[in-house]
């Protein structure tokens, strides 16, 4: 599914205008998008859970040459699911 195809959905679902439920699904994507950039976890209960990982430096190897490298640590956004989402996906 798409972003648009999401706001189509809520609009229909919400009896919103596009444009309103656009303006709503982009509020929210944005706090999410805050709140990871202060380093806070986002917990949606029943759904899941929206954190920042730190990935560990590590060594590596260049696929073209062969070449060791090195790969320095970075924080990656990563989302986990809750477990009433899990069950309901089984």
């Amino acid at each position: 599914m798409t972003k648009n195809q999401l706001i189509e959905k809520v609009a229909k679902k919400a009896f919103l205008t596009k444009r309103a439920s656009r303006d709503a699904i982009n509020a929210v994507f944005g706090i999410i998008e805050d709140s990871l950039i202060r380093g806070e976890r986002v917990v949606i209960t029943g759904f899941g859970t929206f954190l920042i990982r730190t990935r560990a430096a590590r060594r590596g190897r260049n696929p073209q040459t062969g070449e060791a490298i090195q790969i320095s640590q970075k924080k990656t956004a990563c989302f986990a699911t809750g477990k009433t989402l899990r069950r309901r996906v089984r």
